[in-house]
């Protein structure tokens, strides 16, 4: 593949430093004193539970909580059936925290985030300890192109083929996608779907290959063309460093890619997957 070199989030290799010099051991050794610490208080709760109900003041559960409002206390449930809770709690959050800052979720598309965010959602996720977290990264340190790689194909596949402007062999000059847009007496408005996870995916993509910092979430692709669209209702064109986007108000719109030596990367990874697919009168 050419251009083999993307810019590569630092991820753990074969040694404790996760991200930012932070370390693996202080990470265990903070949750298991903070967990111990959690089931000493919960035990301390429940004995002091005890004793204001003997004395007919009632529980923790009770005497606890603001008076109308009765959310669940994992504090002032059984030690046992609180600290599975809590524990599951803080390893999700801490699981969480580990993969924003090692970059992973920067070159998954949006399908791929979306199962990574549900996997943490389930009931049997990894306790955190230092084997887990060293497997788990490494794991995905080896596979980071292939994830990579395996996004750019899904946002390919997500092209619609009833316009003859996308190639089903590869991204062309540019590229014609629906829903992008809507319009009313107003004027345009931009539309907040699949088709805005696709937009920001590909822009994430180019920006990878391009060697340059990710856009926050707050400044992406979507943000400023819904800002552009917002400000300038009349306006039917958005451009920036990497596109030009005309819009349409049956909701269309060509997106012509200003970079095509990134382009020619993509397509790349698309013959990759695809052998044959990419022919030398179809480049």
């Amino acid at each position: 593949m050419a251009g083999n070199n993307v810019n590569e989030p630092e991820v753990l290799t074969g040694h404790t430093d996760v991200i930012c010099s932070t370390s693996i051991e202080r990470i265990v050794t903070g949750r298991n004193a903070a967990l111990t610490r959690i089931q000493s208080l919960i035990s301390e709760l429940d004995d002091i539970s005890i004793l204001t109900h003997d004395i007919g003041g009632g529980t923790a559960q009770e005497w606890g909580m603001r008076e109308g409002h009765r959310y669940d206390c994992w504090f002032t449930e059984k030690t046992d059936k609180a600290m599975k809770a809590i524990t599951r709690n803080i390893d999700r959050r801490i699981w969480r925290d580990l993969m924003n800052k090692s970059g992973m979720l920067s070159l998954m598309d949006a399908q791929a985030r979306d199962e990574w965010h549900k996997s943490l959602e389930k009931d049997d996720i990894p306790a955190i300890c230092e084997d887990n977290i060293l497997s788990t990264f490494e794991r995905l340190h080896q596979d980071k192109h292939a994830v990579f790689e395996r996004g750019v194909i899904n946002v390919f596949r997500g092209l619609s083929w009833d316009y003859k402007t996308n190639s089903p062999c590869k991204f062309g000059k540019k590229i014609i996608v629906d829903g992008l847009v809507s319009f009313n007496r107003w004027g345009f408005s931009f539309t907040h779907g699949y088709r805005r996870d696709q937009l920001v995916d590909l822009e994430r993509m180019l920006t990878l290959l391009d060697g340059k910092p990710l856009p926050d979430n707050r400044s992406d692709i979507a943000c400023r063309l819904s800002d552009h669209i917002g400000q300038q209702r009349t306006s039917v064109v958005y451009e920036d460093e990497l596109f030009r986007i005309h819009y349409f108000q049956k909701g269309s719109a060509h997106i012509v890619f200003k970079r095509p030596e990134l382009i020619e990367r993509l397509n790349d990874i698309i013959a990759k997957y695809y052998p044959g697919m990419l022919s030398k009168h179809t480049r």
